[in-house]
């Protein structure tokens, strides 16, 4: 129910196929229950990365055409960051996408990259240009 929430009447294989897309799968298919696991009041039973990827799952069964993360990795250690920037990297494909980071690493990719510093825009371009 967890990754269904995003798409009422999800099917069963639509469920997976989003878990997969977003790096739940295996983990998931590891839980004492796979997808009937109870995860806990707010999650309690789920690191912060798998929390993450839940979340993921549900964005990508609900197919947005716009997607707004927020400090989508900003609490993740590098192992579990890697696993999320992956699945954000497939499910931003094809759709506007508006990322709030800190993290230079989960931007990276992006097409566009506007600093802002005390609530104005000082530079843009990409990743590379902006290193430059």
């Amino acid at each position: 129910d967890n990754i269904a929430y995003g798409k009422e009447n999800a099917s069963e294989a639509e469920i997976v196929e989003a878990a997969k897309a977003a790096n739940a799968h295996e983990f998931i298919s590891c839980l004492k229950d796979g997808y009937e696991t109870y995860a806990g009041n707010m999650g309690t039973q789920m690191s912060g990365g798998q929390k993450q990827r839940i979340a993921i799952a549900r964005a990508i069964i609900k197919n947005p055409r716009i997607l707004l993360l927020d400090e989508a990795t900003s609490a993740l250690d590098s192992h579990s960051e890697n696993a999320v920037q992956e699945a954000l990297d497939r499910v931003t494909v094809g759709r506007t996408t508006v990322v709030v980071a800190h993290r230079l690493t989960s931007i990276r990719n992006s097409d566009c990259i506007a600093v802002i510093e005390g609530g104005r825009v000082v530079e843009q371009g990409n990743h590379s240009h902006l290193l430059t």
